[in-house]
């Protein structure tokens, strides 16, 4: 019987965008032998003295003679008697306690060792265990080029005190949000998206709505069908919703624009080179979406992503445009490369309607905040002080950080407009992140506890369990903030 053509295109996605590399199965990262394995310590540059004494002879020896000092992200191999590998140094550099290890000091362990199976041999506190194995096997998820496919690897027997299938489910939320964001957009446009929550709804017994194209008019979506209009590629708003409607409510909004060629304002060549990565706001919610549900959270969940493609052509909204929200609010669109606001102000508004006790909103929505704090620490704004405490601490103890920036009111004013009842843009060229922030807390006016999180969603630099691609920012914060508020 034949496949159907939608469900061919679903398994090569799933399998790597084109067939050019395959999606590395966090399985084949670790070993579950008790026999065999390489002991791996763990070690600070004040550990390296002791870890000698306590190994006098040849082996200190060949520690002395290497010069390793633990500096950060070094290993050194160590001989057997026989000849093979009797081990592995590996240095965290200049830490105080183990409590300031995380996953970034073992991400680059796996493409550092020789294949095969090893054990971490330093006793380290079980919290810090954990993140020691987070980062072995989130570094671990690399592209493998075809070439590559059957290279053997290091494997990691898991610590007695780490959950295994915690630690997997939390990676895989990383690994889905991570692939999504890398995925080209010729592979991955509004349609495949919604293909990709449509399978995660099946998979977890959630219910799904797809309002497409003209639909979207009639259901009060005028923001995501005037941005999303001009492209072949119909625009969406799917509507995800699971778990117990007695349970706190946890909504989940991410910008899901597929592809930003900046409308009829067209960025250039350079900045439009990343945009596949307009998306990184709907990969990160649905990663957190998804780990939720697999932990059967006790939440009542929603997962609201508007899936455009903002595109040049006869029918693109226009500079100058005056288009009405689903709040009924009056939008003058000074720019159209302002896009996202607008398709999150649509779906904010239909989050905030049902009261939600926490609603979270994720999007690449600012160069602006970029400029302000650099790729690696998202911007963050909201409506609760307390919240916003809350969070940037969760970040900072997860090495998932945030930064708050201020909702500030002065400049409110700045988005007011002669023909409508606001801008999409302000008429200069400061504070921009601001500016976004405060057009969307327009539209939020019901719940009680907002946060909106402008990231970047991409690692420029080649860094250990790093690659230059996307990033998912802000996934495990999510995950701990909703646990510690609500279990």
């Amino acid at each position: 019987m034949r496949v159907k053509p939608e469900l061919d295109a679903r398994r090569e996605f799933h399998a790597g965008f084109r067939g050019n590399i395959r999606r590395v199965d966090i399985e084949d990262l670790l070993c579950d032998t008790a026999l065999a394995t390489h002991p791996l310590w763990v070690l600070r540059d004040s550990d390296v003295a002791a870890w000698r004494d306590a190994h006098p002879g040849a082996l200190a020896r060949w520690v002395a003679e290497h010069e390793f000092t633990a500096e950060r992200h070094r290993a050194l191999v160590l001989p057997s008697d026989q000849g093979g590998i009797g081990g592995v140094l590996w240095g965290v550099g200049k830490l105080v306690d183990w409590s300031g290890l995380n996953l970034w000091h073992t991400a680059g362990l796996v493409d550092r060792l020789p294949p095969g199976d090893y054990r971490l041999a330093t006793d380290l506190p079980a919290d810090a265990q954990r993140r020691a194995a987070l980062g072995w096997l989130y570094g671990g998820l690399r592209a493998d080029k075809p070439s590559n496919h059957t290279q053997r690897r290091a494997r990691l027997r898991l610590p007695n005190g780490v959950d295994r299938e915690s630690l997997i489910a939390e990676v895989r939320a990383l690994q889905l949000a991570r692939e999504l964001i890398n995925a080209p957009a010729n592979d991955l446009g509004p349609a495949e998206l919604g293909e990709r929550v449509a399978r995660l709804a099946t998979d977890h017994g959630a219910q799904l709505a797809c309002i497409t194209g003209d639909a979207l008019l009639a259901a009060n979506y005028p923001l995501i069908h005037a941005v999303g209009k001009a492209s072949p590629r119909a625009p969406r708003l799917l509507d995800l919703q699971w778990g117990d409607p007695n349970h706190p409510k946890v909504t989940l909004v991410g910008k899901g624009v597929c592809f930003d060629s900046g409308g009829l304002d067209i960025k250039s060549s350079a900045a439009m080179l990343l945009m596949k990565k307009d998306m990184a706001g709907a990969a990160v919610a649905i990663a957190v979406a998804q780990h939720l549900m697999q932990r059967r959270a006790p939440v009542r969940l929603r997962l609201l992503i508007p899936a455009v493609e903002n595109a040049v052509g006869g029918a693109a909204y226009r500079p100058g445009d005056v288009l009405r929200s689903r709040r009924g609010l009056t939008v003058e669109v000074g720019n159209t490369d302002a896009e996202g606001r607008l398709v999150l102000a649509d779906a904010l508004t239909e989050a905030d309607a049902g009261t939600p006790d926490l609603l979270l909103d994720f999007a690449t929505l600012t160069g602006a905040a970029r400029v302000a704090l650099g790729p690696e620490l998202p911007a963050m704004f909201g409506n609760d002080p307390a919240l916003l405490a809350e969070a940037q601490a969760i970040g900072v103890a997860l090495c998932d950080p945030v930064w708050p920036l201020p909702l500030w009111e002065a400049y409110d004013d700045d988005l007011s407009s002669r023909n409508a009842d606001l801008a999409n843009v302000a008429p200069n060229a400061f504070a921009g992140a601001i500016y976004g922030a405060l057009f969307l807390r327009r539209f939020v006016t019901r719940a009680p506890h907002w946060l909106h999180f402008d990231i970047y969603g991409w690692n420029a630099r080649e860094r250990p369990g790093r690659p230059v691609g996307g990033e998912p920012q802000c996934v495990r914060l999510a995950l701990e903030l909703v646990r510690a508020r609500f279990g």
